[in-house]
């Protein structure tokens, strides 16, 4: 069917240029990571007169990388108010602004003789990510009807992961990972922003943005119809009516007002949870461990950049097949199903790292766990966490919302790059201890305390959190003879 077609194309028009770029910018940066350090060093030469010291030019490269996740925060904090005055659309395509300059710095950077104009890229690409991120799932699930929300949303997952993949396989010595063709490769991000400004304009904006923000109800209908088609849409706008009704006279909520909102609290205890683990189960650590690995069981060196492409492609393939089962399985058992199986995967793989040199076939052992590690992750956390905020939150409270998870994301990710190194060289081949707590400790929390949203109109997630939130003064009026006395049938 053409609406079926329109809603397909909107993802892939949304996606491109959307979550692929934080997943692309992720890899893109990590083949040329030698070139660009002798890069540093050559500039301050021909600058001073003398090379830098290696601590300084580690250093140096260590702000490039953190630049990324310190633009990230910045766009994640920018996302909402953006969300809120351009609507969902109109931010994605100015968002691909910051990527264009990114990419004219990153380009121009070694025919400028200025290592900075990388880290300045680097900024301006997390920004770029860090609005995506969060306005990508909000505007996709806003604009899906409510049978195929979850997976729709969930698609965000699936661009990242494909964003992941592409970016290894572009970084590959014999395309643009080479000693002469890197600056191509930073500015190779150009093309998915370039795709999304010729194709997103001709694609509807969120008709619930146009309907309960803007009051907009004709446009809302035309959203509609060119999203559903001719089928009847009385049923969908009724929902959306109720739901503006439910918010009539408020305005957009800030961060901190939701933390100040006891009628939110276990909404907002949930993103907090769910986004903190995603970084901090040890998804992306596993990367780290990758070469390493490989190398021990056999793999030729010059071999291994081609296995590590593997990996990014288990991530997309379980991000894919979670994209067709989301709305059959539900969300709870997806997520304690990942958590799960990445506690058990963690242990497994500390015992067989801690064999590595005593037994001949623990090598493939570890590979092995690498593997099932970042397809548990795949399964369930990679994708289901970014869906919830929109399913959780009202229209008033999402931008808010998501400017709390991303901005917990990107600090994470900081977090985690930052510490690792330290608690490799503590606790060694322990080193998943803190990432086995964490896979725990969520998977407990997803048990006793997350319901299931799964088919679920907005208003009928919200009154069923309603009924958590307010459980505690029901209790309180217990010990209130009289009125415990009135709510008695005898």
């Amino acid at each position: 069917q053409l609406q079926n077609k329109i809603l397909i194309l909107t993802i892939c028009a949304a996606g491109i240029g959307g979550t692929f770029q934080y997943g692309y910018n992720i890899s893109i940066i990590n083949a040329p990571a030698s070139y660009i350090q002798v890069f540093m060093n050559t500039t301050w030469l021909e600058r001073m007169g003398v090379p830098l010291e290696s601590n300084t030019v580690l250093l140096l490269w260590s702000f490039t990388v953190s630049a990324y996740p310190l633009g990230g925060l910045t766009g994640a904090v920018a996302a909402g108010p953006m969300a809120i005055v351009l609507g969902r659309k109109m931010s994605l395509l100015l968002n691909n602004g910051f990527v264009i300059i990114a990419a004219a710095l990153s380009g121009c950077s070694r025919m400028a003789k200025s290592f900075e104009m990388i880290m300045l890229s680097r900024f301006l690409t997390g920004v770029n990510a860090g609005v995506s991120m969060n306005i990508q799932p909000m505007y996709l699930a806003e604009s899906a009807p409510k049978k195929l929300r979850g997976a729709v949303a969930l698609t965000s997952a699936s661009f990242t992961a494909l964003g992941l993949v592409l970016g290894q396989v572009v970084g590959l010595r014999e395309l643009l990972g080479g000693e002469e063709s890197w600056p191509f490769l930073l500015a190779s991000n150009v093309v998915p922003a370039l795709i999304q400004l010729t194709a997103l304009p001709w694609f509807p904006e969120s008709p619930r943005y146009l309907l309960i923000d803007r009051g907009d109800k004709e446009s809302c209908i035309s959203a509609l119809q060119k999203l559903r088609g001719t089928s009847d849409l009385s049923a969908e706008l009724e929902e959306m009516l109720a739901e503006q009704a439910a918010v009539k006279g408020q305005r957009a909520k800030n961060p901190w007002e939701l933390f100040q909102n006891p009628g939110q609290r276990w909404q907002l205890v949930s993103i907090v949870v769910l986004s903190s683990a995603m970084q901090l189960c040890g998804n992306d650590s596993m990367y780290f461990y990758a070469a390493y690995v490989f190398q021990e069981a056999g793999i030729p060196e010059d071999k291994i950049p081609y296995v590590v492409i593997g990996t990014g492609s288990c991530e997309l393939i379980t991000s894919v097949t979670c994209n067709m089962i989301i709305d059959y399985a539900g969300r709870r058992p997806l997520l304690l199903g990942g958590y799960i199986f990445m506690a058990a995967w963690a242990i497994v793989f500390m015992v067989a790292l801690s064999q590595q040199t005593q037994i001949s076939w623990m090598p493939y052992l570890s590979m092995a766990c690498i593997f099932a590690y970042i397809l548990s992750f795949g399964i369930g956390p990679a994708g289901v966490t970014g869906v919830l905020p929109t399913e959780v939150f009202d229209q008033m409270s999402r931008p808010a919302a998501y400017m709390i998870c991303g901005s917990l994301l990107w600090f994470n990710l900081f977090v985690v790059g930052t510490a690792f190194p330290f608690i490799v060289k503590s606790l060694a081949h322990f080193c998943y201890i803190p990432f086995l707590v964490v896979c725990v400790c969520t998977a407990l929390y997803v048990w006793f305390f997350l319901p299931e949203t799964k088919g679920k109109s907005f208003l009928e997630i919200s009154e069923e959190f309603g009924k958590r939130n307010f459980k505690a003064k029901t209790r309180g009026g217990f010990y209130k003879g009289p009125e415990e006395i009135k709510t008695t049938s005898l």
